[in-house]
């Protein structure tokens, strides 16, 4: 059984930890392990290279890929799709393995169409928007990471009596915002999930004021509907009557060693995907509900809509008063 694995899309720690995994637990079924450099335009461009036990020593508490990553356009044609088929087929490939978000997937449930062999995809993106996993691999190291900054902006905000808005990323889910926002005690968490007043929220930074709160933050997802972090401050300055800074943490969150939860959940996965190859399984998400290993279609991975905590969601007034 020849097995390749590639990581696609945007980084996230733990990513090697996956990759470890899937190497050494399929060394010892017997596989025969390839690395995909560079993702899905890495298999176009047939950049393989035969991973052993020891190509992965030291690498589960490092972040980013040793594979490294990126996006291909033509892969996203139905040519580039035939192509990749064609060189996995010419290559001799039993199965694909590929970790990445919802891109990812949707590009694996393509190639699924033109090629016979096993896929397996694993959720590997900070946003923890794909369906079929409660949390994919990454997200917990970037929350943290989130909160460690979001902690320091804090100790200035504080010291000069100002009002921060912090933008965490999330194009399309608001599920870091929420959690670093709840994390953290801000004054508001704006994301796509939620409809967003800034009418409304300006005048609660203003009662805050004359409660004699002395500064006060909020955790924007780069995605809410009333736009990104800049945007945003543009439209609140003159609402609260002060300058609105603005802290934009980027790619700092993707970035690090990742948490015990990361390493762990990425073990898992990876280890239960070769046992998914050695069952024949093909066409699928493997990921983690409630505490068990689960299996979603790829379509529906990336079709579905991975709600946020409505619980969660349901205490931010409450805890901003």
């Amino acid at each position: 059984m020849k097995v390749g694995i590639l990581t696609s899309g945007g980084d996230s720690p733990g990513m090697n930890a996956c990759v470890r995994a899937l190497v050494r637990v399929g060394i010892s079924n017997g596989f025969e392990m390839i690395g995909i450099i560079g993702g899905l335009q890495g298999l176009l461009d047939q950049k393989f290279r035969l991973m052993e036990a020891r190509s992965v020593a030291n690498i589960i508490h490092r972040g980013g890929t040793v594979l490294t990553t990126g996006r291909s356009k033509e892969f996203r044609t139905l040519e580039g799709q035939m192509k990749a088929a064609q060189i996995l087929e010419k290559n001799g490939f039993d199965a694909l393995v590929a970790i990445g978000g919802n891109g990812t997937m949707r590009g694996l449930h393509k190639l699924q169409q033109v090629w016979n062999g096993r896929i397996i995809g694993l959720p590997g993106t900070i946003d923890n928007d794909i369906y079929g996993t409660d949390y994919s691999i990454g997200f917990d190291t970037a929350v943290n990471n989130a909160i460690d900054a979001v902690d320091k902006i804090r100790d200035t905000a504080q010291a000069f009596d100002r009002f921060f808005l912090i933008e965490v990323m999330g194009r399309h889910s608001g599920a870091i915002a929420l959690d670093v926002g709840i994390s953290c005690g801000a004054e508001a968490i704006l994301m796509p999930e939620t409809v967003t007043n800034l009418k409304r929220v300006a005048e609660d930074i203003v009662a805050g004021r004359e409660r004699g709160k002395n500064f006060a933050f909020i955790i924007v997802a780069e995605g809410d509907e009333e736009g990104d972090a800049m945007e945003i401050s543009r439209k609140m300055s003159g609402l609260v009557g002060e300058q609105c800074r603005v802290s934009v943490l980027g790619y700092i969150q993707r970035g690090g060693n990742p948490t015990r939860q990361d390493r762990i959940l990425a073990t898992k996965l990876g280890a239960y995907a070769i046992d998914c190859i050695k069952q024949g399984k093909t066409g699928i998400l493997v990921g983690e509900v409630k505490g068990e290993l689960a299996e979603t279609p790829f379509e529906e991975s990336y079709t579905k809509k991975r709600s946020l905590d409505s619980y969660l969601i349901g205490l931010i007034d409450a805890l901003t008063i």
